[in-house]
């Protein structure tokens, strides 16, 4: 009697699971950000198409990076399974599938920007742990094999490699895993080192934000003016968020400039600060969506850092660049004009989340966030637009994103009953940097009326708006456009978010109920 090849699948499994927890834990203990599977979930996401990447953020919203890691993992599960049955016959052919796998996980930490070598060392040690252990449970695998050919049943002559050591090994195995990523989970607490620093800082001249008189139209269900850390959108490619100190935090201003800068987190505090409302919305926020927020934005101009610096004739662009090599290439124009662009370190009167760049970000108003909107940013290289790539560009995006003008229905909701009659309508409407005179709603394909506007502090943040309409009883639908002061009028024409953001009517259906 042979052991089953359940066993052999087994052994693969917890020798693959006690591998990757011991890198995980590696890299905890070396301070490197991140484990070999997370290097990997990102490398993937770079190379994925950012037509793909758009409908996975549509589709599973702050859940896709969660999904894509758990993919992962399932994988190597299987890959983990099969290379234990493989050493069953061909033990080579299982220490090749490792190698491979480590190759996939050298290559990912390869193509970060600025490895260093200690970042390999967290996969040599998964590498050589999972063949150091493969090879224990083999062992006493193919010593149960052995007393069972022999049909050797006297306890008192059984080797020392038998079915019950066997177990026991699986076991150890097991609990060293878990004992791994104990291990790693206490030793990586960079994030909690940020957030003990994170809370106990104080930013001299950041004011709480103070909602200005009229903003809101008073319709319940319409989303709140002011934008709450928690509930503000979160959108960025970073699988383990970067966790910087203040302390350790340096910007570097280089490149086509007269004069380089080197700023730490106080040099930037020591500077004159600003605050403003600004509303930011995403690239990928569909006709109607929910990826945008308004939020009160404290930090220093970024107009003032750049003039200092002194770009050199020529120069159009500056290439942004976050901690964990995030890029993005935003107009130079757009950071020294008179809008208050800016590095901001605070959010609604608090140092910013870490979620959402903590130290210190970018703020740029009328420009989507995947040209301006560089979280955890360290770097910021004076260029032209003909000499640098960046993240999504790469991927098909648009090279400048100037916000396009938006409008939304917040009330009623879609597929919502309503009573016939009068109904009362009510939304948003945005276009940063330039500003909100109208919005306009129509029912059925007839004609547009203007809503009544709520008041705003500036042009960069978006207005509430509030209509009434009158339905008879039946289905029906609402439409909303606005116009901005410049007299353009948003239009109909349907167009996806990729390569630079959505265009159309946001459309809600509703049937009126006598």
């Amino acid at each position: 009697m042979r052991t089953s090849r359940a066993w052999w699948a087994l052994s693969g499994l917890v020798a693959g699971l006690l591998g990757l927890a011991t890198s995980y834990a590696a890299a905890a203990l070396l301070h490197v950000r991140e484990a070999p599977v997370v290097a990997v979930a990102e490398g993937i996401t770079a190379l994925t198409p950012g037509s793909v990447v758009k409908w996975a953020i549509n589709t599973f919203d702050r859940d896709d990076k969660k999904i894509l890691v758990l993919g992962i993992l399932f994988f190597l599960a299987v890959a983990f399974a099969l290379l234990g049955r493989l050493a069953r016959r061909r033990w080579w052919l299982a220490v090749t599938g490792y190698v491979a796998l480590a190759v996939v996980a050298v290559v990912a930490v390869a193509t970060k920007p600025t490895p260093s070598p200690i970042d390999f060392v967290p996969i040599v040690v998964g590498l050589l742990v999972w063949v150091v252990t493969l090879a224990v449970l083999a062992e006493w695998l193919r010593g149960w094999e052995v007393v069972e050919d022999e049909g050797d049943e006297d306890p008192g002559t059984e080797p020392a490699h038998t079915r019950r050591h066997f177990f026991v090994a699986i076991g150890g195995a097991a609990a060293l895993a878990a004992a791994a990523g104990l291990v790693g989970r206490i030793a990586g607490n960079a994030r909690r080192r940020a957030e003990e620093s994170r809370r106990l800082l104080r930013i001299e001249g950041v004011t709480a934000p103070a909602v200005p008189a009229g903003v809101g139209v008073g319709v319940d269900g319409v989303v709140p003016w002011q934008t709450p850390n928690e509930d503000f959108y979160l959108i960025d490619t970073a699988f383990i968020k970067p966790t910087i100190a203040p302390a350790d935090w340096q910007l570097r201003i280089h490149g086509m400039v007269e004069r380089e800068i080197t700023l730490t987190y106080r040099d930037l505090l020591d500077r004159e600060l600003t605050q403003d409302w600004i509303t930011l919305n995403c690239v990928s926020n569909p006709v109607g969506g929910n990826l945008v927020g308004n939020a009160w934005w404290s930090g220093v101009r970024l107009a003032a850092l750049l003039a200092e610096a002194g770009p050199q004739k020529g120069a159009d662009a500056v290439l942004q660049t976050s901690e964990d090599g995030w890029t993005c290439g935003t107009p130079l124009s757009a950071l020294m004009d008179e809008r208050n662009a800016m590095l901001a370190v605070a959010m609604n009167g608090e140092p910013l989340p870490i979620e959402h760049g903590f130290p210190v970000r970018t703020i740029v108003p009328g420009l989507y966030g995947y040209v301006s909107a560089t979280k955890w940013v360290v770097d910021l290289e004076v260029t032209t637009f003909d000499d640098i790539t960046a993240y999504w560009t790469d991927k098909g995006w648009a090279e400048q994103g100037p916000v396009k003008i938006a409008s939304r229905i917040d009330v009623p909701r879609n597929n919502a009953e309503v009573p016939a009659g009068e109904v009362v309508c009510a939304g948003s409407a945005w276009l940063q940097h330039t500003g909100i005179s109208r919005v306009q709603v129509q029912v059925d394909g007839g004609g547009w009326e203007d809503a009544e506007l709520a008041s705003t502090p500036n042009v960069d943040t978006w207005v509430q708006w509030r209509a009434s309409v009158r339905l008879e009883e039946g289905d029906h639908q609402i439409r909303v456009r606005a116009v901005d002061n410049d007299g353009s009028t948003q239009t109909g024409v349907v167009a996806d978010v990729l390569p630079d953001g959505a265009t159309g009517w946001h459309t809600v259906s509703v049937s009126a109920k006598a």
